[in-house]
């Protein structure tokens, strides 16, 4: 069954902070359990490309530790963006990695609202310890629905149809072996292959709500899982994850669950732990911004403090790195860690 994404009539803008910025008329609104409402994240809109290039761009003038670049274009010849704060390269670095797949929007959201706390006494001093690298949506032509394939197994909204493919019709996360697309092109060619990355999260959405033991799970994460990669990587990715879980658990959202991932190495988790030495996490939040699967679309009320939970991994994992502690993180919670029951969607 087909569903429209939710709409409310509010308008068509984004609140980061105080900063509004203007967005088309999708809107994904609500407050989800203990939420503070008088946090920075209150209404979330899904930021068109364009409105996302004009704020990265106003950051990049406001933020004097900042650097936009663009490092390829998608299929349809939209700019690929990284953000940059790097002030000393013997600084461990961390890579954020969002949108591979255009209908898993919420996390891009939250990196807008975490490049923007970056400009702030709250986060600047961090580039001090750590270097941190975003890639706040890789898949442009999927979020904006210009592909050259048939949209109707896709949700339509106005004038969008977020979609998992590229333009191609390719899951940009599953070519991090062949690397045909010029998206993952652009991500291994300029990024991964350029800069010395440490870490590195790629943030998803997951099927569908689900629960462990009655109890409402608002994400998962998962390390990577291939027998291939160095074990003191597999280690630091632990950590990565133990990280994220200690900030996140607390914070009555729901609980985190271990995704029930696989072993390929043409997925980021795997494969850029075994190609770069790269310390992975793969971190889903619930729901889909579009979906063909009426029971995966997300709807208004979840969807403030499943920004919040993008904009708290970012913040605790760059804090961790930064002051070392990632380094004293005890990573036994993953013995004990449920898995994840739900449709997967890596």
């Amino acid at each position: 069954m087909r569903k429209k994404l939710i709409t409310v009539a509010l308008t068509g803008t984004m609140i980061l902070g105080t900063t509004l910025i203007s967005s088309p008329p999708i809107h994904a609104v609500g407050n989800g359990p203990n939420y503070g409402g008088n946090e920075s994240v209150q209404t979330s809109i899904y930021t068109s490309h364009a409105e996302m290039g004009k704020f990265l761009k106003e950051q990049e003038m406001k933020q004097d530790n900042m650097e936009l670049e663009v490092i390829g274009q998608s299929v349809k010849g939209r700019d690929l963006y990284l953000v940059k704060y790097i002030t000393n390269p013997d600084n461990p670095t961390i890579l954020y990695l969002t949108q591979q797949h255009g209908n898993e929007a919420l996390n891009t959201e939250g990196a807008l609202i975490f490049i923007k706390e970056m400009g702030t006494g709250k986060m600047k001093e961090l580039a001090d310890g750590v270097n941190i690298l975003i890639v706040p949506r890789l898949n442009p032509d999927g979020a904006a629905g210009d592909v050259n394939f048939s949209l109707d197994d896709y949700v339509a909204d106005g004038d969008h149809h977020l979609t998992r493919y590229n333009a191609n019709g390719v899951d940009l996360n599953r070519d991090h072996i062949n690397r045909e697309q010029p998206e993952t092109k652009a991500l291994h060619e300029n990024v991964l292959g350029k800069y010395d990355i440490d870490y590195m999260i790629d943030l998803h959405h997951q099927g569908a709500h689900s629960e462990q033991n009655g109890e409402l799970v608002s994400g998962s994460i998962l390390h990577p899982t291939t027998e291939n990669v160095d074990t003191d990587v597999l280690q630091k990715s632990k950590q990565l994850g133990a990280v994220v879980y200690d900030a996140i658990e607390p914070k009555g959202w729901g609980h985190l669950g271990k995704y029930a991932g696989g072993s390929a190495e043409t997925i980021s988790r795997n494969g850029l732990a075994v190609d770069y030495g790269i310390s992975t996490l793969l971190f889903e939040v619930r729901g889909m911004a579009d979906h063909s699967y009426e029971s995966y679309v997300l709807g208004q009320k979840g969807n403030g403090y499943l920004i919040k939970q993008a904009v708290t991994t970012m913040e605790s994992t760059a804090k961790a790195i930064a002051d070392g502690s990632i380094n004293e993180k005890d990573v036994s919670f993953w013995d004990t860690l449920e898995v994840q029951n739900t449709r997967r969607t890596e």
